[in-house]
């Protein structure tokens, strides 16, 4: 009891005054027409032909050891930006993002490749997260069982290319699940898979806090945050409207909504 309080107090990600800016060569306009002229000639000091996206506007929040937190919001509100920022993926425009040891984002880490077989990925993804040959090979069947790609066939030993977009997204999640992480980042897995995946990822991701570990999970389907989170960040426009616990935060979001 005494570890888990302490657990309770260490940071593992500190985002401070957060800002996060996409610059996007071209212009609505054609290149040549006249709009598109007048457009650059007008915008002074900023780069010819760019457009900046404001995507998070000054964030800031503290996540704990421990901790399963939701991350909400419309389409386009900045969630997957944000967490792209805590993977160390996207230089902050002002402000600070602080991690306490190394941040996973589901989908990055495990890097698969199309014309590998699945078995190769799995060697690949595990690699690519810090894991030694010796535990790749001591989990890889539990990997392949979790992911359930086999359950219709050899599908593992067939290269990435012929999966549906569904078994990708399985294996991806169980490679990245069979290893503790210190920050774990999930966009959006839990909405692949049939309800009997949906419950093992759950079960898995109580595990990864249970381990001391703080997972971030993006999803448009509440249950799953209900399910899974204690605590929920609600971003619209870039900017958090709502950080709390998770069954107050969603009932703001769901009067948002109409949902």
């Amino acid at each position: 009891m005494a570890d888990e309080i302490q657990d309770a107090h260490v940071p593992t990600v500190i985002a401070d005054d957060l800002h996060i800016v996409y610059r996007v060569n071209g212009t609505r306009a054609g290149k040549g027409s006249a709009t598109a002229a007048m457009s650059r000639i007008f915008k002074r000091g900023e780069e010819r032909g760019v457009r900046k996206v404001h995507a998070v506007k000054g964030v800031s929040f503290v996540s704990y050891r421990g901790e399963a937190i939701g991350l909400i919001g419309s389409n386009g509100s900045g969630k997957s930006t944000l967490l792209r920022a805590i993977a160390g993926l996207l230089p902050a425009e002002k402000g600070k993002v602080y991690t306490d040891g190394q941040p996973s984002l589901l989908g990055v880490n495990a890097a698969l490749m199309n014309d590998l077989t699945g078995e190769r990925n799995v060697i690949l993804g595990g690699l690519a997260m810090g894991m030694t040959r010796e535990q790749i090979r001591a989990r890889y069947q539990e990997i392949v069982d979790f992911s359930g790609i086999n359950e219709k066939g050899d599908f593992i030993t067939l290269p990435m290319r012929t999966y549906s977009s569904g078994m990708a997204a399985r294996l991806r999640f169980s490679i990245a699940a069979a290893k503790d992480h210190d920050v774990l980042m999930i966009d959006e897995a839990l909405a692949t898979g049939d309800r009997k995946f949906q419950k093992r990822s759950e079960a898995r991701i109580r595990e990864l806090r249970k381990e001391a570990g703080t997972v971030f999970l993006v999803s448009h389907n509440n249950k799953s945050i209900r399910d899974t989170c204690d605590r929920v960040l609600w971003l619209e426009r870039g900017e958090l409207r709502m950080d709390g616990p998770t069954d107050e935060v969603l009932k703001e979001y769901e009067k948002f909504t109409g949902k």
